[in-house]
């Protein structure tokens, strides 16, 4: 993604003093300043790459830059997720033997109007090892929405999780108790030590 060299030449390479003095948040600079080059088929590929969400829906010409803005972040945070991974902590080993990355999608409205209460209707976990950072497992359900059961089109076009598929599924405290039996089913929280790891 363009020379290393080049970009630490920039305004930018003198860190500044205190919590993100470390190089890894220069390295995680120069990494963003590539993906916000990347044109939307560069990003779907190397998303693709790392086995991360593509989707981006059916979307009107409008919605275009709003779903490039979040394949954009969707890759930016799994390159600081990395990079972050990569710092040994102070004790010289891992917090934890697994990260559960969960990526939520959600009901939404355009405009975000402040009254909409939002409800999960995608429930995805990537489960990733923190000694060899490859991800093991995965879980994905979706969840029937009950609040607003009838997505709006803004909803369908962002996440490109249509109306059937949501009528199809079980309600969130069925698909919650199937995650926690998954987590289970991995030993996760007894024989080895774990987190959860929110993207948004």
């Amino acid at each position: 993604c363009g020379n290393k060299d080049q970009e630490a030449d920039g305004k930018d390479s003198a860190p500044s003093p205190g919590a993100f003095s470390d190089p890894v948040y220069k390295e995680i600079a120069i990494t963003n300043g590539c993906i916000n080059r990347m044109s939307r088929d560069e990003l779907r590929n190397k998303l693709a790459e790392f086995r991360l969400d593509t989707r981006q829906g059916h979307v009107t010409k409008p919605l275009v830059s709003g779903v490039k803005d979040v394949l954009k972040k969707r890759l930016k945070n799994y390159y600081k997720k990395q990079k972050l991974m990569q710092k040994e902590p102070p004790n010289g080993g891992s917090y934890y033997d697994y990260i559960c990355v969960v990526d939520f999608e959600a009901t939404c409205e355009e405009g975000n109007p402040p009254e909409f209460v939002h409800e999960i209707i995608e429930f995805p976990v990537v489960l990733l090892n923190t000694r060899t950072l490859e991800i093991e497992d995965a879980f994905q359900q979706y969840v029937k929405p009950e609040i607003n059961p009838k997505l709006s089109a803004f909803c369908i076009g962002l996440t490109g999780i249509t109306q059937d598929v949501v009528d199809k599924a079980d309600a969130f405290p069925q698909v919650l108790q199937n995650v926690v039996e998954w987590m289970r089913q991995r030993e996760l929280g007894t024989k080895y030590s774990y987190s959860m790891l929110t993207d948004g």
